[in-house]
């Protein structure tokens, strides 16, 4: 009799403890994160709270939606960002992490881009990393990593509103090519010397998501482009000169983009003749491209220079 009375116990206790568990299940389901990253699928067991950041685009998109990062790089290259993360400690360059820093940090999250994504394998051994690395079509993957951090930081309203502002801000650039852009061709100038990129190279969204015709076709692909002389310039002669100063962005004393292409092959240009050169904001455009603020930075400034009728 004894033991037949503890049996209803026993279950009614088996009962609930199942209850407990299955509850406790359904909320580590309800807090596990699951994002997009570059290298595909990732999950967190809950949002994070600690984050460090060593990728300035991600720096960028994470400012817009109101997220302040715990740890940063330094120097951010980019003026636009220097009063948002104000008091932000450095947790090393975009090159090289500050692994005692970061230590220290105990970030719940470690975000890498492009340029950092050779260490991650070692942060690892610190904490989760998410490679947000911007490809060649930095608009497309600007997209994708403002919506990942949507997700991650329970910011999807915040992050439509800026999908809203991006497509706006496409359109209208694309509406200004259309009318006045004609063939352009992309150069970065690092110094006295210039290079060409096109469409499927870290500036080809211009042509490829703008609907914007290459002066040239066939440009080599490679992460600095492909090395030009002004004779080729000339020989292409652009409707429209996109150019971008690199020398003097991560240098100092480096001669200008304005002074590189002061020259008379290039003054022969429809674009330089008609005033079509229009030089892009280095730090949107080269250190930050695929930004939120970045991408709708340098917009702005094509649409504005082609319905001005110039620079």
């Amino acid at each position: 009799m004894t033991q037949t009375a503890r049996t209803p116990v026993k279950a009614a206790r088996a009962t609930l403890l199942a209850l407990g568990l299955g509850l406790l299940g359904a909320q580590a389901m309800a807090d596990l994160v699951t994002f997009q990253t570059a290298t595909g699928s990732m999950e967190l067991p809950e949002p994070p709270q600690t984050i460090a950041v060593l990728d300035i685009a991600a720096i960028d998109t994470l400012s817009a939606l109101g997220v302040e990062p715990d740890g940063i790089v330094t120097p951010l290259y980019t003026d636009f960002l220097e009063p948002q993360m104000e008091g932000v400690p450095s947790v090393g360059t975009i090159f090289e992490a500050d692994f005692e820093k970061l230590a220290v940090l105990r970030p719940d999250l470690i975000i890498v881009g492009s340029r950092a994504a050779a260490q991650a394998e070692a942060l690892r051994r610190l904490a989760p990393v998410a490679d947000m690395t911007i490809g060649p079509d930095a608009f497309g993957d600007g997209e994708a990593r403002l919506a990942a951090y949507g997700t991650i930081f329970d910011k999807q309203a915040e992050a439509a509103e800026l999908q809203t502002q991006l497509d706006a801000a496409l359109e209208t650039t694309r509406e200004a090519v259309a009318d006045k852009g004609g063939r352009a061709l992309i150069l970065l100038a690092n110094g006295p010397k210039i290079s060409a990129f096109g469409r499927g190279s870290r500036f080809g969204w211009l042509h490829e998501r703008l609907d914007w015709p290459q002066a040239v076709e066939g440009i080599q692909t490679s992460n600095h482009g492909e090395p030009v002389s002004f004779e080729y310039v000339a020989q292409a002669d652009p409707d429209t000169l996109l150019v971008i100063d690199r020398g003097t962005t991560v240098g100092e004393g480096a001669q200008s983009a304005e002074a590189t292409l002061d020259n008379a092959l290039v003054h022969n240009t429809k674009a330089w003749q008609e005033g079509r050169v229009i030089y892009l904001s280095p730090p949107a455009a080269y250190v930050s491209a695929g930004g939120v603020q970045s991408l709708l930075f340098t917009l702005d400034e094509i649409t504005k220079a082609l319905t001005a009728g110039g620079s």
